[in-house]
């Protein structure tokens, strides 16, 4: 498992140590003695989400592979162990990490902030909790569902943050929160009232309690899909020929204002598009804006980057995020967010490694890459060396992390890993 020490200086840039630190209310400044374990064990926690194993403990162990080393344990923490670290801490602590994570990583450049994507992720979970069953889509079973809501920078195709709530939590009453994690990390507010940000999500957000709370008491604009009443489609024909702008052969927008049922607003603004060349021929969609924008930029440049969000869920998930063993939700909250640590290195990552490697999901990464790699593990002075052999790339890889301590101090980056007693790290290929 050496191939997981890469991720060590992604670490390192990201003050992952840290922020861990804040989070376990402990600190390790006393030149590296080891003070702070459960930091470790939180340690361990990422490097588990960037193989996207869960559980692989005592005797299905990882240990002698390189693997408990990089967390700065001679050991492999047992379930009960890491069970009763995440335990002692709060929702609330889980959240205020992931605002600190996010934070910075905005300063990395890694959210636009201008055009994000909502979606309720629903989980496998195996508690054996009295839990409403839900179908996780209209073509599977019924099943016990843990869900989750996760908001991502459609632009850059970063997750910003996430909740997560019992079964029983509906969307309209999930994605005020939601929203307000995401507010305190890129900072909505300072944006001009003109050029808002935009919420992209599905029909299932498309409820009047929702869109009102959207529209009086957060900064964002908000379109979603119309659910494709018959009414609806009665309506957008009625529509006079003259009223739509063709903007290419086969596509035609408009806008008209819109009142939802048991809403306090007065109106909002339903965007419409028409495909097709010929009357006989035309196909409706509506969507529905919370602001009077642009509807022809809006449906078809923006909303179809709202895809990027469930190829987040296709390629990321193994890491954390598609099964659940507990449905106590401070436990889900902390095991989630070291997720999301895990997910934000290897991003950083993914751009030293070249192709094909930095396309791989985060599956075939951990399998052939974090996984698949050979090489040693030696300390010489005050460094640990370590050596892969025949690895893929090998002379981009060699750019980018031989000689390290010299390459982060020119990044103004302390070189010495806090978790790894204050050694440094270098590594070489071979």
């Amino acid at each position: 498992m050496v191939g997981v020490w890469l991720l060590i200086p992604e670490h390192i840039r990201l003050g992952t140590w840290d922020l861990l630190s804040g989070w376990t209310n402990r600190s390790d400044q006393s030149g590296g003695t080891g003070e702070n374990i459960e930091g470790r064990l939180a340690m361990q926690l990422i490097s588990e989400a960037s193989l996207c194993v869960r559980g692989f403990r005592q005797k299905r162990t990882l240990s002698q592979k390189g693997f408990e080393l990089a967390n700065g344990l001679p050991f492999i923490a047992s379930d009960k162990a890491i069970h009763d670290m995440l335990a002692t801490h709060t929702v609330r602590q889980a959240q205020l990490l992931q605002v600190a994570l996010g934070k910075i990583r905005q300063t990395f450049g890694h959210f636009k902030g201008e055009l994000l994507a909502i979606d309720p992720h629903r989980i496998k979970t195996y508690s054996k909790r009295q839990t409403p069953r839900k179908k996780k889509d209209s073509g599977s079973k019924a099943r016990k569902l843990a869900q989750t809501f996760f908001c991502l920078d459609a632009d850059t195709k970063q997750p910003i943050c996430f909740t997560t709530g019992t079964p029983a939590r509906s969307v309209t009453k999930a994605t005020p929160e939601l929203l307000r994690l995401t507010e305190k990390i890129i900072d909505i507010r300072a944006r001009e009232k003109e050029n808002r940000t935009l919420i992209l999500a599905d029909n299932e957000h498309y409820t009047a309690e929702l869109m009102d709370w959207i529209y009086s008491e957060s900064p964002f604009d908000m379109l979603v899909p119309m659910k494709q009443e018959k009414l609806i489609q009665k309506q957008v024909k009625t529509i006079p020929e003259k009223a739509f702008t063709v903007h290419w052969a086969g596509y035609a927008t408009t806008k008209i204002k819109y009142r939802i049922n048991n809403s306090c607003v007065d109106y909002y603004h339903e965007f419409i598009q028409r495909n097709g060349e010929l009357p006989n021929d035309y196909d409706y969609t509506s969507f529905l804006c919370t602001a009077d924008r642009d509807e022809m930029k809006d449906l078809a440049l923006n909303f179809p980057q709202r895809w990027h969000i469930e190829e987040f869920f296709k390629n990321d998930q193994a890491l954390g995020w598609h099964r659940l063993g507990t449905m106590n939700l401070n436990i889900q909250y902390g095991k989630m967010t070291m997720a999301l640590f895990a997910q934000a290195a290897i991003h950083m990552m993914r751009q030293r490694l070249g192709k094909p490697i930095n396309q791989w999901d985060a599956q075939h990464l951990a399998r052939d890459f974090f996984g698949g790699l050979e090489g040693d593990i030696r300390v010489k002075n005050d460094t640990i060396i370590v050596t892969f052999y025949n690895a893929p790339n090998a002379q981009l890889l060699k750019e980018n992390y031989e000689n390290l301590p010299e390459k982060l101090e020119k990044e103004g980056v302390k070189p010495n890993v806090p978790w790894l007693y204050d050694y440094k790290i270098d590594f070489r290929f071979k």
